[in-house]
């Protein structure tokens, strides 16, 4: 049996924190990127509002800035071995994220299969933000339903790890999910919860569940 792992990337894989956050910190702008998430969190902004005034913010954004905050940003342990492992059973991992495709994809990097992200113009910033591009939490549906057509698999393989409201229709397109440092509204929605610092701990909240395969 093929899964296919989806992963989150704020607040998920990255503990307490997310992408535009982190962004923001290297640009000296953490109180402007601390309004907007509220302003996101309250539902006063939805993905593509959100997305513009991020992109207004980033002005000054070079490719300096976006690896140093990739580099500095407070991911969670193991997540690297984790992806290793999932690679090794012959299964795939995938990362589905609102934030920037610039910083998403740079987990590429570190094993998964493919890595999703809003549509950015690229850095540094010489063009208008396109929201047509920009990804909201239906389109994380759409996006599995994409790589599941890729890897030959179906909804049915999958297993979603998300921490809040954006990751909600995932977790009910798919059989498996598993809730991470995640919000009681989405915890109370997730086959499996996990509180800490470390994906391997999480992970394995899933490979012990499934029939015949030991966690390692």
């Amino acid at each position: 049996m093929t899964r296919l792992h989806l992963f989150d990337l704020d607040g998920t894989l990255m503990y307490g924190s997310a992408a535009p956050v982190e962004i923001s910190r290297q640009l000296g702008l953490g109180s402007e990127i601390a309004e907007l998430e509220r302003a996101f969190s309250a539902r006063k902004l939805d993905p593509p509002q959100f997305s513009l005034a991020v992109h207004a913010l980033w002005a000054e954004l070079t490719p300096a800035h976006v690896r140093a905050a990739f580099d500095g940003s407070p991911w969670l342990s193991g997540i690297r071995e984790v992806w290793s492992e999932i690679r090794e059973r012959g299964e795939f991992c995938a990362v589905v994220s609102l934030s920037p495709s610039f910083f998403v994809e740079l987990l590429l990097e570190w094993g998964a299969h493919a890595a999703h992200g809003s549509l950015f113009p690229q850095v540094p910033f010489i063009g208008p933000m396109d929201v047509a591009g920009i990804l909201t939490p239906k389109d994380k549906v759409t996006v599995a339903d994409r790589l599941c057509e890729r890897f030959g698999l179906a909804r049915t393989d999958c297993v979603a790890y998300g921490d809040s409201v954006t990751d909600e229709v995932l977790f009910g397109a798919v059989p498996v999910s598993v809730a991470v440092n995640a919000r009681p509204f989405l915890a109370e929605r997730a086959t499996h919860v996990y509180e800490g610092r470390d994906l391997r701990e999480a992970y394995q909240l899933v490979a012990a569940a499934r029939p015949g395969v030991a966690a390692s």
